[in-house]
């Protein structure tokens, strides 16, 4: 009996490891074909190697040589600007309409949290025209300012969902022997509630940074001239064109993507896997 449950602990471990080595394997396979490839002289995929045999910066510099087709540092800048701000505007916004959810019963309470569920169902797609005509309207095609509010509103259904359900597990207690001291509504929220949903705060701080930096869709219809370009937008013109595609290049500018997302996961990761793990079993 005893050698019968060993090996089944030990084949339900060897089953566990395969399964969590060949998920490594499929996450970090491409990410090492794709730092192989930006090191890869040539413009071509077909003879690129994981190891380049002849590896080079050349494809590094071509990114920040400020060609008027390859405005590969503005593009950084727009988004890195357009993600901070909407990052922000993020945190606050879901802050405020998570905390007024959880904390105060009002009419048509239900209503609006069924109305950002149900808002969560439509395919950002397919409000493209209504936000292209929006822009058009208020004279604000290539304005990283619009691209910003309509991010942050886009984002606040869902993280409203995850903050306010984290919320709800703060003891209301708190809240009651605060306002016997004399606290108001503003400091109960800024001295206690804001600093027990840290972990949820760096969630929302995530999913707001992170979104811009890999939106295509809607930023390439709100953005028209190569210098309001985001990263997104102006990596697929290096692939997009047939005569002149440049793929280690654009694996080079793919590669750089990912270091502000990476600094920005190193400072948040510890509220935010504490975060994640708490929104899933309290939300």
């Amino acid at each position: 009996m005893l050698k019968d449950t060993k090996r089944r602990k030990l084949l339900r471990l060897f089953i566990s490891y395969s399964i969590l080595t060949l998920m490594v394997i499929i996450i970090i396979y491409p990410l090492l074909w794709t730092v192989g490839a930006s090191f890869n002289p040539g413009n071509s995929l077909i003879s690129t190697s994981i190891i380049p045999e002849n590896p080079t910066v050349a494809h590094y510099k071509e990114l920040f040589a400020g060609s008027e087709s390859l405005q590969y540092g503005q593009w950084y800048l727009n988004s890195l600007k357009i993600s901070v701000f909407t990052m922000i505007g993020a945190v606050v916004s879901v802050s405020f309409t998570a905390y007024a959810f959880s904390r105060f019963r009002f009419k048509g309470r239900k209503n609006a949290l069924t109305l950002f569920l149900l808002l969560q169902m439509i395919p950002q797609f397919s409000a493209l025209i209504a936000l292209f005509v929006l822009a058009q309207i208020l004279g604000m095609m290539n304005s990283h300012w619009l691209l910003i509010l309509l991010y942050i509103g886009g984002l606040i259904p869902m993280n409203t969902y995850l903050m306010k359900g984290y919320m709800d597990s703060i003891s209301i207690d708190l809240d009651e022997s605060a306002k016997i001291d004399g606290a108001s509504n503003t400091r109960i929220f800024w001295q206690i509630i804001m600093p027990l949903s840290k972990p949820m705060i760096a969630v929302v701080a995530m999913n707001g940074f992170t979104g811009p930096l890999g939106d295509f869709v809607l930023s390439s219809v709100i953005l028209r001239t190569p210098e309001y370009y985001t990263l997104p937008i102006g990596l697929f013109n290096l692939v997009n064109d047939v005569m002149g595609a440049s793929y280690t290049t654009f694996a080079a500018g793919a590669i750089l993507i990912s270091i502000p997302v990476a600094i920005i996961f190193v400072l948040l990761q510890k509220n935010f896997v504490s975060g994640l793990t708490a929104g899933g079993t309290k939300g």
